[in-house]
């Protein structure tokens, strides 16, 4: 057991800080989790499809751990350091197991076995579900875990408080943080030997997404601000299948087409018939025919810039628009709802239309962060996993301040995976918060024997700020920069980007960031003030935004989610490499350099998927040991 007096806080209760919560508390630690919303509604809740592990069905389809890996090296265009995805891969089959223990009720086949789907970038079924609400599944698992913590004592939840800012001491580690609460706007200053990072992407930062609208980024970016390195930011996944809304984009899952969805669209440019009017010679497949091993199944960076290209590029979309069909009903009815009931659900309510009955109208948007806070780890000495309980696990620059789930940068390199989210997030909170522990056991000096001067340092600057906001006499609409933002980031730095329009869009950012210093409030009261939480978010999401589009200037090559025409290539030479960001507080701006990636046990080589043009028979053999 640690000494009772140590704690570590845990900022976000989605998947990776539930996880990160239970492995601690497992080590004797107490903990104090943080969460702007109750824990069960984290955006984690949202992630549908599944999550991926090798098992013994998959093992008898002549599937491995080692598969795994490989697969998600090369979907990633193998910009990821080896070590930590050969550890987490080779981790799944356990979690998958653990998680079964837990309660979660995945889908069984009829002899009893957990079944698995098709999802994006394999060629076999690999990914356990259940129905079409896996992250929801996953995260009431561990919620009642982290419930059984707290009754015990061990865990003191804080939800609907606000992560405003790192305290770090004057040995240059982190011992805590300051927060406010939402409803009585009340700021504090909280103690910890460690904090753990784990609150997500930050889709807000292009407008609509699939993220909730927390999704801000700002708990990353105030990091950032503070010290911490972000890594990647330019490689943002824009996922292929998202229904187009007024207010944001909401997901239908890859394992629709894991199931069998098709895309497509008619073949005559401008048909205006009923989707079902039109007969099979006169659709055109065109994933199926332009990638035909991988066919619906091609990763989403690849089915969303031919999506785009279809659409904006050929215009032909349905009616000339930029929309495709994902198309389920040449499926049973009572098969699509056993399998796929909760997205099917969501198009009804949202759409209006029966997906078994009338293909789904969809368009890519965007949906997660390869990039996020910088962090490093130890290698086993032969590059095959990492170091169990190295308190270096996932920690970022700032020592005690660690980095789970998408706001870590480590696993995805260039494009994530469908599917290895959820596993990453579980993976980060149990492998590596084993770390945490064993960091905070090694501390000499604890957080409780600092002087209180540190900590009311912290919540002085923070309420200065808040106070700024609120006294501000501005002319300016947070929402309004907040809608500018959004869409100049989603047109310049997505699916296809060009050096002189992202130019350009750096130029409105340094001048929204001008405007973001006279907003103006609507509300200036100081009790459940949402505009302003957003406003400071704001100002937050408009420097981290910098660092995703300078990145994304620097970064001359093609590589994964980041697809740029003036530099089709991918360019290992010169770009096999993290980009890193630094702050730099006197001019506000970032300072990049890059880092080497190691890539010592799988050589990088191409990645087409079987594109027909590519060659005669581009697609690698399997890897099937390690």
């Amino acid at each position: 057991m640690v000494h009772d007096s140590k704690r570590v806080i845990v900022v976000g209760g989605g998947l990776a800080g539930l996880a990160a919560t239970v492995r601690v508390v497992e080590a004797g630690l107490p903990v104090d989790l943080f969460s702007m919303v109750p824990v069960k509604r984290s955006h984690s809740v949202c992630a549908q499809g599944g999550i991926n592990a090798c098992n013994e069905i998959a093992r008898q389809q002549g599937y491995s751990e080692y598969m795994h890996f490989d697969e998600t090296l090369y979907g990633g265009d193998f910009l990821q350091h080896q070590p930590p995805v050969y550890e987490m891969t080779h981790w799944a089959p356990r979690i998958i197991d653990l998680l079964d223990r837990m309660g979660v009720p995945f889908n069984r086949t009829y002899e009893g076995q957990r079944d698995l789907r098709l999802f994006g970038g394999s060629l076999f079924k690999r990914t356990h579900f259940a129905g079409a609400t896996t992250g929801q599944q996953l995260l009431y698992a561990l919620d009642e875990q982290t419930r059984r913590a707290e009754a015990a004592g061990h865990v003191s939840k804080y939800e609907y408080w606000e992560f405003l800012w790192p305290i770090v001491g004057d040995d240059g580690a982190c011992c805590g943080i300051v927060a406010q609460d939402m409803r009585t706007m009340q700021i504090r200053s909280f103690r910890a030997d460690a904090v753990v990072m784990a609150t997500g992407g930050c889709g807000l930062i292009f407008g609509k997404s699939t993220n909730s609208l927390i999704c801000t980024g700002g708990a990353a970016s105030r990091c950032y601000q503070a010290g911490a390195w972000y890594a990647n930011g330019e490689f943002i996944q824009v996922h292929p299948t998202a229904i187009p809304g007024a207010d944001k984009l909401r997901l239908m899952s890859e394992s629709a087409r894991g199931e069998g969805g098709r895309v497509w669209v008619p073949r005559t440019e401008g048909d205006e018939r009923h989707a079902t009017a039109i007969p099979e010679a006169e659709r055109f497949y065109f994933l199926e025919e332009k990638y035909p091993k991988y066919g619906n199944l091609v990763p989403r960076d690849i089915a969303s810039r031919e999506i785009f290209d279809i659409c904006v590029n050929e215009k032909k979309g349905i009616g000339g628009g930029n929309m495709v069909y994902l198309d389920l009903t040449h499926l049973p009815a009572d098969y699509l709802e056993r399998k796929l009931g909760g997205i099917l659900d969501i198009y009804r309510k949202f759409a209006g239309e029966d997906p078994t009955e009338a293909p789904m109208k969809i368009f890519p948007g965007v949906h997660y962060s390869m990039g996020g806070l910088w962090t490093t780890y130890s290698p086993q000495e032969d590059l095959k996993g990492m170091v169990a309980g190295a308190p270096n696990s996932m920690m970022t620059n700032i020592p005690g301040l660690y980095a789970f789930g998408e706001v870590n940068y480590q696993y995805h390199g260039a494009t994530r995976l469908g599917a290895n989210a959820l596993l990453s997030c579980i993976f980060d909170g149990l492998f590596c918060g084993a770390g945490v522990a064993t960091y905070v056991g090694d501390r000499t000096t604890k957080a409780a024997d600092m002087p209180a001067s540190l900590f009311a340092a912290g919540v002085t600057q923070e309420e200065a700020k808040m106070q700024r906001l609120v006294d501000s006499p501005g002319d300016e609409n947070p929402y309004e920069i907040g809608r500018m933002m959004g869409e100049e980031m989603t047109a310049a730095a997505t699916v296809v980007k060009t050096e002189s329009r992202m130019n350009a869009a750096l130029e409105m950012l340094h001048e929204l960031q001008t405007r973001a210093t006279r907003l103006r409030l609507s509300d200036t009261g100081l009790w459940t003030n949402q505009n302003l939480s957003y406003a400071r978010a704001l100002v937050d999401m408009l420097r981290l935004a910098e660092p995703i589009l300078l990145g994304s200037i620097r970064r001359k090559e093609s590589r994964g989610s980041h697809y740029r025409p003036d530099y089709p290539e991918r360019d290992d030479e010169q770009f096999l490499k993290t980009t890193i960001a630094e702050y730099d507080p006197t001019s506000g701006r970032p300072r990049l350099h890059f880092e080497e990636v190691e890539t010592g046990l799988v050589p990088p080589r191409a990645r087409t998927y079987g594109r027909v043009e590519a060659s005669a028979d581009p697609t690698p053999s399997p890897v099937t040991s390690g």
